[in-house]
């Protein structure tokens, strides 16, 4: 019998100055090590999809626990400034009348 994993979803901020004028090439190159440190993890852990501004990087990132995330990041050599749990999610389907 297999054992239930939890999952949950996390926003991992990444201070990078410059971070905006990355390269495609470089965005290619942070996403391939991300995608091979996840295979190596042996851990359920998905990368959802990151958003980029001038000097940071958002990670929408769903694991069992924080501590898988700093693993990745780690094994990836990915800085880490924050790490916070998503709680709920609000979109505009939020604005439809409740059930």
């Amino acid at each position: 019998m297999e054992k239930s994993i939890y999952l949950k979803k996390f926003v991992v901020e990444r201070n990078l100055p410059g971070a905006g004028n990355l390269t495609p090439e470089e965005i290619q190159s942070i996403s391939q090590t991300s995608c091979e440190v996840i295979n190596q993890l042996g851990r359920p852990y998905h990368w959802v999809q990151s958003f980029i501004t001038d000097d940071k990087i958002y990670c929408i990132h769903i694991a069992e626990n924080e501590q898988v995330i700093r693993e990745h990041a780690k094994l990836g050599k990915f800085p880490v400034h924050k790490i916070t749990e998503v709680k709920t999610i609000i979109d505009p389907l939020s604005s439809n009348p409740l059930q």
